[in-house]
């Protein structure tokens, strides 16, 4: 059913710190519990999902992986080079990666944050054509990030996502999930940082949790986020009355 999901050579296959032994831990971002952790993580050749409360890492990791491959900090493909504030932290320098065989034909490292100055630096280096020759800024949030996945993306290729469902409604993020399942069957490798239910049910899809604890590998029904959204979903009114009609102490 899931041809794609055979496919067993990613682009990227771990990640791992290189001499921890002469790191400061006592500076950011290795006080980071999810980067204090981190040994050996290995990827999935499909979907890796990192999930975790605001402020936990997911994201500052996917940011250090995306730059330690030559991705432009804030956003793009790899031949993306401008930079509105640098605000990166130097974790990309202190890691280990171990890639495949075979490298991606093409990737792009998106995060929603800064999407805006990336869509900026596209118009500036007149590449409209790709990605769908209307502007972005002439788009909503969402529609632009949906001529990205829609009509940027490729086959072959390595994709590092950070929110991408910050401006999707439901409905676009069941379409990007159409869409990813369509790339991952045309041998692309994603990494994905999200809060997002809808698109961490992919099916076989590798979901690491970053929290107080450090990084550790969960399923689907035991991440915070699916059991939050099934308990409000499966009964409203009681989540509801238990937020809101709490007595003052």
């Amino acid at each position: 059913m899931y041809h794609g999901l055979m496919k067993t050579r990613p682009f990227l296959a771990e990640v791992g710190l290189k001499a921890p032994d002469s790191l400061d831990w006592e500076t950011f971002p290795f006080t980071l519990p999810a980067v204090r952790s981190l040994d050996r993580l290995v990827f999935h050749p499909s979907v890796t999902f990192f999930v975790g409360e605001n402020g936990s890492g997911k994201s500052t990791l996917l940011e250090a992986i995306a730059v330690a491959l030559g991705f432009n900090a804030e956003g793009g493909s790899r031949n993306f080079n401008f930079s509105t504030r640098a605000s990166h932290s130097g974790l990309h320098d202190h890691l280990r990666l171990v890639k495949g065989v075979k490298s991606p034909r093409d990737g792009f490292f998106l995060r929603a944050e800064s999407f805006y100055n990336v869509s900026s630096e596209i118009e500036n280096r007149d590449a409209l054509q790709f990605y769908g020759s209307r502007s972005l800024h002439e788009q909503s949030h969402g529609e632009a990030f949906l001529a990205l996945f829609m009509e940027r993306f490729r086959s072959d290729s390595l994709f590092i996502l950070d929110e991408p469902e910050a401006a999707l409604s439901p409905q676009r993020q069941l379409a990007m999930l159409s869409r990813m399942h369509d790339l991952i069957e045309a041998r692309s490798q994603f990494i994905i940082a999200t809060h997002s239910p809808i698109l961490m049910a992919y099916p076989n899809a590798c979901i690491y949790a970053c929290g107080a604890e450090g990084i550790r590998r969960v399923d689907y029904e035991d991440t915070e986020h699916y059991r939050v959204m099934h308990d409000f979903m499966a009964n409203p009114e009681r989540m509801l009355k238990i937020l809101l009609d709490r007595q003052d102490a």
